[in-house]
C-alpha cells in the first residue's frame, strides 16, 4: 500500500497543520520528525532549544497517539534516513511545512529536494507563516499575507479514523543534548514547549494580560507578563499564526462590541499587537528573499566596517554580563536565567555592541540566538543588521542604556533584583556606580575596579569604554560610511526588495528609504 510521510519540522502541532491535512487526503500517512545532528552542530543551536522541543514532541506525541498514530523521531541526517524508510517501505509524498531557517537548514532542504526527484517521490511544501517563496517584489506582499491568515484554520476531520502508517523499527530514544555536542546549560526559568502551554499563554493573554501590553512592553519590569509570551511557541509552530491572529481579532471584535471602558483599552492592545504579527513575517520574508543576510551585511556598503577592529574583551565582556553597565549586565543576568528578554531591552544590547563596544552583528547575533529560547532566524538577523547600521535603509538607532535605565526602571528594581553586588548601592549612583566617591563605595560595600575579578561579590567593573566618546566615534564613522556617493546610490535596490509598502506609494524605483524604524515584540 502506498504511502505519504509528514515532515514535522518547527512546526509542532497538530491543528491548523497544512502539511498532515493533505497528506491524509491522499492515504495512509507516517508521521517523522528528524534529529538532525548537523543541524545542532550549528553555532546558532542552544540545549534549551533542544528541551523545548523534546516538550513540545511528548505532547505531540500523545495527540497522536490519541488518535491512533504515531510519531516517529529518527536520529540521523535527512537524507540518509529518508533512504533507509525507502528502502525499507517506498512511500510516494513527502509533506512538510516551508522552513525560513538558517543557512544549515536550506542546505539540507535542498539536498532533500534532490533525493525526491531522484526517487520520484512527490514534496509538497505548505506556507507556514504569510511569507512568500520566489517573491518578485513587495508590491502585493501585504495582501498575501492578509490572505493566508484570513484563510481558514485546517481542520483535520475524522482523525480518529485515519489511517496512520505504522512505520519500520522500534522505538528510538532522543540523544540528549551532550550527545549532540550542546552546552549543558538551560536556563532554569525559561518556558515549557507544547501546544497545551502555548494555548494556556494565548487564552491568558487574549482575556486578561493584553491590558498591559499598550505601555508595558517596554520596562522589563512589567514585559514578562504585558507581552504576549508567545513567541517561542510561533518560532516551533506549537501555534500557528493564523490561529493567533484569528483568535486574536476575534477578541478584538468583541471587545469593541462591549463599548467603553477597559474593554476598550484592552482591544487597543490587542490592534498592537495584530500590527507585530504582521511585522513577524514582513521581516522572515527579508530572509527567505535573500539568505544571505544571515552572514553578510544587507548594505555591501558597510563591509569591513567594523570586522577589522573586533574585540575579543568587549564581546567577553558583553557575553558575561560584565560591561560595567548596570542595565545591560542586567538583562544579560535575566536572559542567562530565563531565556527570555523583551524586544526593547534586546535592541539595547545590540545597540550597545554595535556602537559604544563596536562589534560587528554576526558573533554577537551567533551568542544572543543561542540565548534567546525563541530564536526565529528571520526575525533575529534582519533585526541585528537593522539595530547595528549594516542595512543602508533604516534611520541610526541608538540606546543608552544608563538612558533606558533611568526610564524604565527609574527606582532600580530590576537592576536590583538581577544584580545582588549592586543592591546597597544608592539610587543616585546605581545606573553610573563608576562615578561613585570611594567613600560611598566603602559604604555599600562595592569597590569599582578596572580590574574587577567576576563573581567576586564586592566588585563591579568599570565600563570597557567611555560611553559617550565611544558611541559619538561610532556614529561618526557609520555615518561617514553612509555619505559616501556610491553607498546612498545603492540604497534604492534595498528597498525595492526589502523594505515595507505599508504605509507610502509604491513606486517602482524609489530614491529614496523610509526613514520610519520598525518595532517587533511578540514576545
Amino acid at each position: 500500500m502506498s504511502y505519504g510521510v509528514v515532515w514535522f519540522k518547527r512546526d509542532l502541532r497538530l491543528h491548523d497543520h497544512a502539511a498532515l491535512n493533505q497528506a491524509l487526503a491522499t492515504g495512509p500517512v507516517l508521521c517523522l520528525y528528524l534529529i538532525e545532528p548537523s543541524l545542532w552542530a550549528q553555532p546558532d543551536a542552544s540545549a534549551q532549544h533542544y528541551a523545548f522541543i523534546k516538550e513540545s514532541l511528548r505532547e505531540l506525541a500523545g495527540e497522536l497517539k490519541q488518535c491512533g498514530g504515531r510519531l516517529h523521531v529518527r536520529t540521523g541526517e535527512a537524507v540518509a534516513v529518508l533512504d533507509e524508510l525507502f528502502a525499507l517501505a517506498p512511500f510516494v509524498s513527502l509533506h512538510a511545512h516551508e522552513e525560513t531557517g538558517n543557512a544549515a537548514s536550506y542546505t539540507r532542504d535542498r539536498a532533500v529536494a534532490c533525493w525526491c526527484r531522484q526517487h520520484q517521490v512527490r514534496w509538497q511544501e505548505s506556507a507556514q507563516f504569510g511569507v512568500v517563496r520566489r517573491l518578485r517584489n513587495r508590491d502585493q506582499w501585504l495582501s498575501h499575507w492578509e490572505t493566508h491568515v484570513r484563510a481558514p484554520c485546517h481542520v483535520l476531520p475524522g482523525l480518529q479514523a485515519a489511517h496512520f502508517q505504522p512505520g519500520p523499527g522500534p522505538r528510538q530514544a532522543a540523544p540528549d543534548a551532550q550527545a549532540l555536542g550542546l552546552d549543558a546549560w538551560v536556563p532554569p526559568q525559561r518556558q515549557r514547549g507544547g501546544r497545551s502551554q502555548g494555548m494556556a499563554m494565548l487564552e491568558d493573554f487574549l482575556l486578561d494580560r493584553c491590558r498591559g501590553y499598550r505601555g508595558g512592553i517596554s520596562s522589563p519590569l512589567s514585559a514578562p507578563t504585558a507581552c504576549s509570551r508567545l513567541s517561542a511557541h510561533l518560532a516551533y509552530g506549537n501555534l500557528s499564526q493564523r490561529e493567533v491572529v484569528q483568535a486574536t481579532r476575534a477578541q478584538i471584535a468583541h471587545l469593541n462590541a462591549q463599548g467603553r471602558g477597559q474593554g476598550a483599552y484592552a482591544a487597543q492592545g490587542l490592534t498592537a499587537f495584530l500590527s507585530r504579527l504582521h511585522w513577524h513575517c514582513h521581516f522572515i520574508q527579508k530572509l527567505e528573499s535573500e539568505p544571505e543576510l544571515e552572514w553578510r551585511n544587507v548594505h555591501r556598503g558597510y563591509d569591513d566596517l567594523r570586522e577589522p577592529d573586533w574585540n575579543s574583551a568587549h564581546f567577553d565582556a558583553l557575553g558575561q554580563g560584565r560591561t560595567g553597565w548596570p542595565m545591560v549586565d542586567a538583562c544579560v543576568a535575566m536572559l542567562r536565567e530565563t531565556g527570555w528578554l523583551n524586544f526593547r531591552m534586546r535592541a539595547m544590547l545590540v545597540s550597545v555592541a554595535a556602537y559604544p563596544l563596536w562589534l560587528h552583528w554576526r558573533e554577537v547575533g551567533l551568542w544572543l540566538a543561542r540565548e534567546f529560547l525563541d530564536y526565529e532566524p528571520g526575525i533575529h538577523w534582519s533585526q541585528l543588521q537593522m539595530q547595528s547600521g549594516t542595512t543602508g535603509i533604516n534611520s541610526t538607532r541608538v540606546y543608552n542604556p544608563v538612558k533606558q535605565a533611568q526610564d524604565h526602571d527609574p527606582h532600580g528594581v530590576f537592576v536590583r533584583r538581577w544584580l545582588p553586588a549592586l543592591r546597597r548601592v544608592p539610587d543616585t549612583w546605581l545606573f553610573e556606580p563608576w562615578r561613585m566617591p570611594e567613600s560611598v563605595q566603602l559604604a555599600c560595600g562595592v569597590r569599582v575596579s578596572v580590574d574587577a575579578p567576576a563573581g567576586a561579590p564586592d566588585a563591579w567593573p568599570l565600563p570597557r569604554v567611555d560611553l559617550a566618546g565611544a558611541t559619538r566615534e561610532a556614529k561618526t564613522r557609520l555615518h561617514a560610511r553612509r555619505a559616501q556617493p556610491e553607498v546612498r546610490a545603492a540604497k534604492a535596490a534595498i528597498v525595492e526588495k526589502h523594505a515595507s509598502r505599508q504605509g507610502r506609494t509604491v513606486r517602482r524605483k524609489p530614491a529614496t528609504a523610509p526613514s520610519a524604524q520598525l518595532s517587533l515584540d511578540l514576545s
